[in-house]
């Protein structure tokens, strides 16, 4: 079973690589989909922080 963890491919906290990860995609395109949220709606940046508060680090 795959568990979502913060990725080692980090940027600032590893969120964005760890999702990616799980996904099975390009960081770049999550990267991308993140910045687009928080200029569109302002919410990404809370989801980011709650994300990396929450998220576990890799085994």
């Amino acid at each position: 079973m795959k568990r979502l963890t913060k990725s080692t491919d980090r940027r600032l906290c590893g969120v964005c690589g760890g999702i990616a990860d799980y996904f099975n995609i390009d960081p770049t395109v999550i990267r991308l989909i993140w910045v687009v949220a928080i200029l569109c709606f302002g919410t990404g940046l809370l989801a980011y922080i709650i994300a990396a508060l929450i998220m576990p680090e890799p085994y």
